[in-house]
């Protein structure tokens, strides 16, 4: 797509850009303000992100796991939406089911810089 002032993506045809039995992550979206792409990570699979800049906000697609915050964790599901703070520590673990999701990182803020 040109650089406009908006764009379409359809969920279906990024869906079909990740999958398999290893993890994937396809960026959808990179803007000065917002970038977003879907992650997929297959059942019993090992989450390796670092903490990220960025705040971000996940919505889960599908699947079934654990996120580990810092020392909190949370069961999610699909529908569930989590916001993790930029620089936290956390990753996603207990993969029962293969999870997607849809990633969401706000600007890098200038005490992150």
């Amino acid at each position: 797509m040109s650089d406009s002032a908006w764009k379409v993506f359809y969920l279906p045809e990024l869906l079909e850009r990740i999958g398999g039995d290893e993890p994937c992550y396809f960026e959808y979206l990179r803007m000065p303000g917002l970038s977003s792409g879907v992650y997929h990570l297959p059942a019993g699979a090992k989450d390796m992100q670092a903490p990220h800049l960025e705040d971000e906000i996940y919505l889960v697609i599908e699947g079934k796991a654990r996120l580990r915050v810092a020392e909190q964790e949370q069961e999610v599901g699909p529908g569930s939406i989590l916001y993790v703070q930029a620089t936290a520590d956390h990753s996603f673990f207990d993969i029962e089911e293969d999870l997607t999701l849809l990633a969401f990182f706000g600007p890098i803020g200038p005490a992150y810089v």
